[in-house]
């Protein structure tokens, strides 16, 4: 395989997967770990993909734009569905409390509750608030604050301060990217810090993010990998990518 097609198959398998590590390529396509690594500087630079640290992921990974509620409604539905279903194992017992984080994945969680768990949930979301408020097992808290309408999440100084008067047993939170190095991120400074109040009103945060959020890093971070508990994530991470996480202390559930 010449050098050309090499890099355009490369282009094409970072575009379907989301992120591919280096050493990932450099078995799949039997050339060195240098090769690859030039590769990817060649891709980079034509703006084919975006190297990040280990491998690459899209050209657009790294972007600031947002997509809506109704967008990422439809995308990964079914990844999202089964990492919803295996984020039930982190609910606590009758009488714990729950934090639900806006979402579409979070939504998901929200929607399997067990009608025979009696539960205490809050959450910022206003799709998630009407989804629950007829759930006869659940004492519903909505949190107030400025609704954005890209999210549907009350986000300001009076979500944060309420928050801040919270300690829930779990916290489902969502995030656009997450990385080692960079840890959790999202485009939108308001979002983070209300994601950043979350994280410190939990005894337990589980992040829940399908597998073409991990590698990515957006513009503002909001907590650290050692501030959060548990991923639940989908089988799309590469292996690489989830022993360094798991080395970090990160419990990775796939799903």
């Amino acid at each position: 395989m010449y050098a050309e097609e090499r890099q355009q198959a490369i282009a094409t398998l970072v575009g379907q997967r989301g992120r591919v590590s280096v050493t990932e390529l450099s078995d799949q396509y039997g050339v060195t770990t240098e090769t690859v690594r030039r590769d990817l500087a060649v891709l980079d630079r034509m703006g084919l993909v975006r190297r990040v640290h280990g491998g690459a992921v899209p050209a657009a990974a790294l972007t600031a734009i947002e997509l809506g509620t109704g967008e990422r409604e439809h995308s990964r539905a079914a990844e999202k569905d089964r990492i919803a279903k295996a984020a039930l194992d982190f609910l606590p017992p009758t009488g714990g409390s729950v934090l639900f984080d806006a979402g579409t994945t979070t939504a998901r969680i929200a929607a399997l509750l067990p009608t025979d768990r009696e539960l205490v949930a809050v959450t910022n979301s206003v799709p998630i608030a009407a989804r629950l408020s007829g759930h006869a097992a659940v004492r519903l808290h909505l949190l107030g604050g400025r609704v954005r309408g890209v999210t549907q999440a009350a986000v300001g100084p009076e979500t944060q301060r309420m928050l801040a008067e919270l300690r829930v047993d779990v916290c489902f939170l969502g995030t656009n990217a997450l990385t080692t190095a960079h840890g959790l991120s999202t485009p939108d400074i308001d979002e983070a810090a209300v994601k950043r109040a979350m994280v410190a009103s939990a005894h337990r945060v589980v992040v829940v993010a399908d597998s073409t959020k991990v590698g990515r890093e957006d513009l503002v971070r909001f907590a650290e990998i050692e501030d959060v508990d548990a991923l639940v994530t989908d089988t799309g991470v590469p292996d690489s990518v989830r022993s360094e996480l798991s080395a970090s202390g990160l419990e990775v559930v796939t799903a």
